[in-house]
């Protein structure tokens, strides 16, 4: 017996959608400061576009990831510290 190959029943969705571009047939290149303010208007359309696609962390990791960074940050403010005084003590040693 052969068997069907069966379709999948769901759609994907696609995530990679471009922002769509209208070409106007008699659309003319802009001149000047219209280039320009046409240049900024787009950088933020595109920006604005990238950030819907960005994936927030909840509380919950913020939390997370907020308590990481105070750590290492202790952690490389006591290991200066220490290295300064180290280094301070070595020189009045080669000093004196």
């Amino acid at each position: 017996m052969v068997k069907k190959e069966q379709k999948p029943t769901k759609k994907l969705k696609v995530i990679n959608k471009q922002p769509k571009v209208k070409k106007n047939k008699i659309a003319k290149e802009p001149k000047g400061i219209l280039k320009v303010i046409f240049a900024i208007g787009g950088y933020f359309k595109g920006a604005w576009f990238e950030l819907r696609q960005v994936r927030w962390p909840d509380r919950k990791a913020t939390w997370s990831l907020t308590l990481a960074v105070i750590l290492f940050t202790a952690f490389f403010f006591v290991l200066i510290v220490l290295l300064d005084a180290g280094f301070k003590e070595l020189f009045n040693l080669i000093l004196k």
